[in-house]
């Protein structure tokens, strides 16, 4: 290795104490400065850590008027008080921030892999990146030396299974030194697109290869590349049990042992997540009309039998090996295809390792855009990991424009000659190679659903109502990969997000459709203020949420409130206090997490977004668009017709009943907008109130100020 240094910065590594260094990293790109910070007491009391400590650095680089490529907006990440623990499981998890590129608003993504906890044992709580350079950057923090060199790109690989694997090697000593090695980077489709997303590398000495998590949602990478960095990495030996050095190890101790107990002895039973991970809800999915299924026009379809988990398990999935993207977790459900062949691009014939597939992935790549083929599937996940391409908003956004196509929307001349009908596998793979090419209507697919539908509209002629109708997008950020249309809550659940429809905060379909467990609007108010709270508190802490509800206690049936999970609850409760030192009870562990989702609220208010006006979805999210769905579930639809209307179906065309559905379906969001905002202390206009600040302990003077000027604005 011989790239140029053109900084270079010594520090002493902060000593961990309960779970804090109270150092933080600056970088700022443009000038090349390097500074450490100190964390003061108000920001571990206020925001704990995590996503907490990136928006709260992210409010202090940015102004109102901040777009995502302006030099002052940064990249944070941390990885949370909770974040390196070995002895329970889902402690691996870093939380990115930053102004979004598809929405204008603070983004927040979580990650597995290795940077984030290695980064803390290197000193430092969090890292932010600022500015923008003249040219391509590693940054490489060697935590066991405590050395920081900002380094000249000398040619390295664009995309992401190279590059990790080439720096890996060259800040190795020896292969035993590679799993000291963390790599942050995205790939070549990222600086011609909005959503390009940032892989976590992690070294798998059994497969001898880098594997990675993604940072995916918002366009975190797309940021990375417009800075100009070309990667990130870390180096630090010596991982062991008690690095946070917390204030009760044996608690710890018994809790880790207990849960992974549990897990052992209750997964084959409950989900089957150490066979293949998150993608054993499939055919759940499937099942119960909620796998999305063609721009999420139905809620499944024979086909997708094709894609059920046994598939892959049978013949892609590697088995009996433990594939934990952090130490110590007992889940093992980061699945891998090792020695997948490709069939396409510029590795055509060429063995890969395949990190996946994720629900989202067979959902989104596949049921999505109408591929029922799982060795395309896998092909699609690869390229889209490799590339730097979110593909939860690819999937999303390209079967909009699948949709479009078929409905006569855009035709072979908009599109370049590309064949753009569901199902049509080798279109996909094409508009992923346009993509890192930086050429043809991949690019203008990369732009997201938003500026696809205004395009479609200025350019080609579509119908602006149709497609504002069928493109599922909130806020600029495209949906996550379930079909909802009967569960209001998880309607709610998605576009009453603080940053988009992604499912990171309440997942509650389950609960709503299936279970009939929330029928009123209060029931769903407040399961649409608790769940968003909790999930908020593992994005402070550095926790994944897998280890809570996706594998339960065997009596957590018997419980007063099972949904909830209690007995992870109180794990949770009691780990953060053996952690920290604190004595926080669950409703303290709540309201932890409400100062800082009112804060990102409040954030987004001060950027000119936040409010009712941009929490509607599109009516694809509440009902059917179209004749086609509606007969598709005619029997329901009509059914609600006389039960709920009173009225007769046979005596009404399809017309009159898909605009009798719509007009309630509306009404009833509208009614859970109310409810929500109210559970949540907020303004009929979805503005956090300066009174419910005070009531959190979070009426911080910057934020009172935010909200009168917002008031001021409306009068």
């Amino acid at each position: 290795m011989a790239r140029k240094i053109l900084k270079s910065y010594e520090y002493k590594p902060a000593k961990l104490n309960r779970g804090y260094t109270r150092k933080s990293l600056y970088i700022n790109v443009g000038d090349l400065s390097v500074q450490a910070k100190d964390i003061s007491q108000m920001m571990i009391d206020k925001f704990v850590g995590g996503k907490g400590f990136d928006l709260y650095y992210l409010w202090h680089a940015t102004l109102p008027e901040t777009k995502w490529d302006d030099p002052e907006n940064e990249i944070v990440m941390s990885a949370g008080p909770l974040g390196g623990m070995t002895q329970y499981s889902g402690t691996g998890k870093t939380l990115v921030c930053g102004i979004s590129p598809m929405t204008g608003i603070p983004i927040d993504s979580n990650v597995g892999g290795y940077y984030g906890p290695l980064l803390k044992f290197s000193g430092w709580d969090a890292l932010e990146l600022q500015g923008k350079s003249d040219k391509d950057l590693v940054i490489f923090i060697d935590g066991n030396k405590g050395l920081i060199q900002i380094e000249e790109d000398d040619g390295l690989p664009e995309d992401t299974h190279l590059l990790n694997e080439k720096l890996t090697e060259e800040y190795a000593e020896d292969e035993d030194d590679k799993v000291n090695i963390s790599v942050v980077c995205t790939g070549s489709a990222a600086p011609h697109i909005r959503f390009g997303m940032l892989n976590f590398s992690f070294y798998d000495p059994r497969r001898k290869t880098c594997r990675v998590k993604q940072a995916a949602r918002g366009g975190l990478g797309t940021i990375l590349r417009d800075k100009k960095i070309k990667a990130l990495v870390v180096k630090f030996k010596g991982v062991k049990p008690n690095l946070n050095d917390v204030a009760d190890i044996s608690t710890i101790n018994k809790i880790g042992v207990k849960y992974a107990k549990e897990m052992h002895d209750l997964d084959q039973k409950q989900n089957g997540i150490r066979k293949i991970g998150t993608a054993n809800t499939v055919a759940i999915m499937n099942k119960y009309d909620l796998l999305p299924t063609r721009n999420f026009q139905a809620g499944g379809d024979p086909e997708a039998v094709k894609i059920y988990p046994q598939v892959f398990i049978d013949n892609f999935i590697t088995q009996g090996i433990h594939d934990g993207c952090w130490y110590g977790c007992t889940m093992s459900c980061a699945k891998t295809a090792d020695h997948f062949k490709l069939l396409t691009g510029p590795y055509k014939g060429q063995c890969v390792t395949v990190d996946g597939p994720e629900y989202e992935c067979v959902a989104g790549l596949g049921a999505n855009l109408g591929v029922f083929d799982p060795r395309a599937i896998l092909e699609e996940n690869f390229y889209c990991d490799t590339y730097g391409v979110d593909l939860i908003s690819f999937a999303t956004c390209l079967a909009f424009v699948m949709e479009c196509f078929e409905r006569g929307q855009i035709n072979l001349e908009n599109t370049g000659g590309l064949d753009l009908h569901f199902g049509n596998s080798e279109s996909v793979l094409e508009i992923l190679h346009q993509m890192s090419r930086g050429e043809g209507f991949g690019v203008i697919v990369g732009q997201g659903t938003r500026r696809c539908k205004q395009i479609f509209v200025e350019k080609f002629g579509a119908d602006p109502k149709l497609l504002q109708d069928i493109g599922m997008e909130v806020k600029g950020l495209e949906y996550a990969e379930y079909c909802h249309k009967e569960s209001l809550a998880q309607q709610g659940g998605f576009a009453l997000t603080n940053k988009g429809p992604q499912h990171d905060e309440a997942w509650l379909i389950f609960m709503d459709q299936v279970n009939k467990q929330i029928p009123s609007f209060e029931d769903k108010a407040d399961a649409l203020y608790y769940y968003p709270m909790f999930r908020t508190w593992f994005g402070l802490c550095g926790l994944c949420k897998l280890p809570w509800n996706d594998i339960v206690p065997a009596d957590n049936g018997k419980t007063d409130d099972p949904a909830k999970v209690p007995e992870h609850v109180q794990n949770y409760v009691d780990i953060f206090n053996a952690v920290t030192g604190k004595s926080i009870d669950k409703d303290e562990l709540i309201r932890q997490s409400e100062r800082v989702y009112n804060f990102q609220r409040v954030f987004s208010v001060r950027m000119g977004h936040g409010t009712r006006a941009e929490d509607y979805p599109p009516y694809r999210s509440l009902g059917p668009v179209s004749k086609e769905e509606y007969l598709s579930r005619q029997e329901m639809y009509d059914k609600q017709i006389r039960e709920v209307h009173g009225k007769d179906p046979e005596s009404l065309s399809i017309e009159e009943k898909m605009l009798i559905q719509r007009k309630h379906r509306e009404n009833q969001f509208e009614k859970l907008m109310d409810a929500v905002y109210k559970r949540r202390g907020w303004t009929n206009e979805g503005v956090p109130t300066a009174e419910h600040l005070a009531s959190i302990g979070m009426d911080l003077p910057e934020l009172l100020e935010v909200l009168e000027t917002h008031e001021n604005k409306e009068k």
